[in-house]
């Protein structure tokens, strides 16, 4: 008799809210509103951690080429020139090698730079534009 009803164009799930009271229709707001929120809020600290993932890693990469640079400057340094100064004077030999390692350092630093930029701004958008349709889905029925 069930599938009768429903194959002749009634909804039954539209009846049951038809015959509910306004106490059990706000009661059924109110629970169907704090699921939304409950899954609206772990979207949006779900979105957070994976922005916060990606500004480590980021951030990691930045530290890196200042590690590198660093440790590149005491030990590549001496022994570059040294090998530069057997065939060209010592100072063109220092500069040769101080601008490589520069360039080496500018590279990762904007591997750095980028990985940062792409997790920002942490703001978890995903949840803002879902909060925003559910907002204007409710004011949508409100209006009806």
């Amino acid at each position: 008799m069930h599938e009768a009803t429903h194959e002749a164009g009634h909804d039954p799930g539209r009846t049951e809210l038809a015959s509910a009271t306004t106490s059990e229709l706000i009661s059924r707001l109110s629970t169907q509103m704090s699921e939304l929120v409950r899954g609206e809020l772990e979207l949006a600290r779900t979105e957070l951690a994976e922005k916060g993932k990606r500004a480590g890693v980021g951030a990691g990469l930045a530290g890196a080429a200042g590690v590198v640079a660093l440790l590149a400057a005491g030990t590549l340094v001496a022994a570059g020139v040294g090998a530069l100064a057997l065939v060209l004077p010592f100072w063109l030999s220092a500069l040769i090698v101080g601008v490589v390692l520069l360039l080496v350092a500018g590279v990762l630093a904007l591997t750095g730079r980028g990985r940062l930029k792409a997790a920002a701004p942490p703001v978890p958008e995903q949840a803002v534009d879902g909060v925003r349709d559910d907002v204007a889905t409710v004011r949508e029925a409100v209006h009806r």
